[in-house]
């Protein structure tokens, strides 16, 4: 169902695993209103740190694992 991409080049962040919106967008190859969507029905964890929301990458992998495509 959410294929992450492979090939990002990406380094890891130095905020100890946590994960802006649009980092999860393009690992997911989603919008960032789909990562939005997501974060307001419940369905990924989201944390509002410095007034900006940021993703726990332990959150993103719970999420993966709880709508993986069958």
């Amino acid at each position: 169902m959410f294929e992450p991409r492979r090939h990002s080049q990406r380094q890891e962040p130095s905020n100890h695993g946590m994960l802006t919106v649009r980092q999860v967008a393009e690992d997911l190859n989603v919008s960032t209103r789909t990562v939005h969507r997501w974060i307001a029905s419940g369905n990924l964890i989201a944390h509002r740190v410095g007034g900006v929301v940021r993703i726990a990458a332990a959150d993103l992998r719970a999420f993966l694992a709880a709508h993986r495509a069958a």
